[in-house]
């Protein structure tokens, strides 16, 4: 019988958080275990507001549901993701969270890393990038200079976005990736991007509102720059939606349901010809390494959650230079400590 467990954080972040959505000072976010003899999954959902997730809805579906998933008999992690998505309809986070935690302990019992048990080699694998948030340009750049990365996500939404990508270019040579998190106007995004290419911006993320699919088609005609969907991809049957508008897709674990489906999309995004990106949503490292597992399967991630974060609750991860490397311990190798400052 699985022995269920979860715990609640605010995790505080290194600098205010802002992006088109909204400001942020801390993170608040789920962790779930799964525990099986002497073996602990474990699994994390980081509530996010525009999405209308908290965690205390998250617990009290957790507290609705938790005989029916103690009494799961974990044999195949995919089945039990189909259990919870019929269990939890629409509750793709939760969802994701118990999901990951199944893949972790199912890992273990098999005693493999769980790259190794989803039939990956640990090799040619995308380096992080490194987020920087909606700031003045002074703060923006001073927060680069004080974290020497290969690459930038940078965040956007503002009538002055080409004067702080220009900024920023001044002090670095590093490749940036723009998120607009769906903040420009069609106008807007077709005077911008011509300017981003020169500004050595490798693609950038969801540049419309996801509504704007017909509009986001017609900027991909003219676009001097991939398109990554982000907002217009949150589930599995976004995928194939996004192919015409988009040259790549960013999946969210948290977002998609977990690590099942997640697997599910990349195989559609390939077969569609896109490229796959794989991003973060501030998760401390249990969340992380979830996404540090995916990596041979990726072109691209944002897996820098723990960098962006003063605190964490587990350790397992090391971040090299944007290279992230796994403990190599079963499942996803990481070990629960409780809140602890970085």
């Amino acid at each position: 019988m699985l022995q269920l467990k979860y715990y609640s954080f605010e995790l505080a972040f290194q600098y205010p958080f802002t992006t088109h959505k909204g400001t942020k000072t801390h993170q608040p976010t789920l962790i779930t275990s799964l525990g099986l003899a002497n073996m602990v999954g474990y699994g994390e959902a980081p509530a996010i507001s525009y999405y209308n997730i908290t965690v205390p809805e998250m617990i009290a579906s957790l507290e609705a549901k938790r005989g029916m998933i103690e009494r799961y008999a974990l044999t195949d992690p995919g089945r039990f993701w189909h259990f919870l998505h019929h269990l939890l309809p629409g509750q793709h986070f939760l969802t994701a969270a118990l999901d990951i935690a199944g893949w972790d302990l199912f890992a273990q019992m098999r005693r493999q890393p769980l790259y190794r048990l989803l039939g990956l080699k640990w090799e040619q694998m995308p380096v992080t990038d490194y987020t920087l948030g909606i700031d003045t340009a002074e703060e923006m750049v001073a927060k680069m200079q004080a974290h020497p990365w290969p690459i930038y996500k940078v965040k956007v939404g503002g009538p002055d976005d080409i004067d702080k990508l220009r900024a920023l270019r001044m002090h670095t040579d590093a490749p940036f990736r723009v998120d607009a998190n769906e903040g420009w106007t069609f106008e807007q995004a077709k005077l911008l991007l011509p300017e981003l290419a020169k500004l050595g911006v490798q693609l950038v993320e969801q540049p419309l509102p996801r509504t704007e699919s017909e509009a986001m088609i017609e900027l991909k005609k003219s676009s001097p720059l991939p398109l990554y969907a982000d907002e217009s991809c949150v589930i599995e049957h976004d995928v194939a939606k996004c192919a015409a508008g988009f040259d790549g897709i960013n999946i969210k674990l948290t977002k998609c349901g977990g690590i099942t489906p997640a697997v599910r999309m990349i195989k559609e995004a390939r077969s569609l010809g896109l490229n796959v990106m794989m991003g973060s949503m501030n998760e401390s490292t249990i969340g992380s390494a979830a996404i540090a597992h995916m990596l041979p399967l990726l072109d691209e991630v944002d897996a820098d959650g723990p960098l962006l974060l003063t605190q964490d609750v587990a350790e397992g991860l090391t971040y090299d230079n944007g290279r992230i490397a796994v403990s190599g311990r079963p499942g996803l190798g990481v070990r629960y400590t409780g809140l602890k400052d970085r």
